[in-house]
């Protein structure tokens, strides 16, 4: 991709919006970790977008299913796609125990025990990092970091601390 594509097919502000809720503060740090990588490292573009970016995305909650606001940097309305959440649940669950043996892990295990139950967490984040870009297939283009980006941030909503 050129530099030019780079600077334009990217997201340059995330938002949540208050229908997310808010958290204990060890959740707020994690989820603004989340938001800077994020927007750190990113390819972002929407699917049919005739203009061009950088786009600003707005992530809401309705329903029990999760809201993509895409605007551009200016604020132009891009587009709006909504994802169920169902898909992910069992995957975000299961990520959510396996980081609490990993955490708990790293206070009194073998270092063998915790690389195990590292890979064990990696690998459910992959899985729903590819749900993840599967599900927006045809809907928003992304590479598999920026996926991983947006599932972590996905799980951190779902964090309630």
């Amino acid at each position: 991709m050129s530099a030019g594509g780079r600077e334009t097919n990217r997201l340059v502000d995330v938002e949540l919006d208050e229908s997310i809720g808010r958290s204990t503060p060890d959740v707020e740090h994690e989820r603004a970790v989340a938001i800077f990588d994020l927007i750190e490292d990113n390819s972002f573009m929407p699917v049919n977008d005739p203009g061009a970016g950088p786009y600003r995305l707005r992530l809401s909650l309705v329903d029990a299913r999760l809201v993509f606001a895409i605007t551009r940097e200016n604020g132009e309305q891009v587009a709006t796609h909504i994802l169920s959440l169902t898909p992910f649940r069992r995957i975000v669950r299961d990520y959510h125990m396996i980081c609490e043996s990993y955490y708990e892990a790293i206070r009194s295990a073998a270092s063998s025990k915790i690389e195990a139950i590292d890979m064990g967490r990696r690998g459910v984040h992959n899985e729903g990092s590819q749900t993840l870009m599967d599900r927006l297939h045809g809907k928003i283009d992304v590479d598999f970091a920026t996926a991983r980006r947006l599932f972590t941030l996905v799980c951190v909503l779902h964090w309630r601390g």
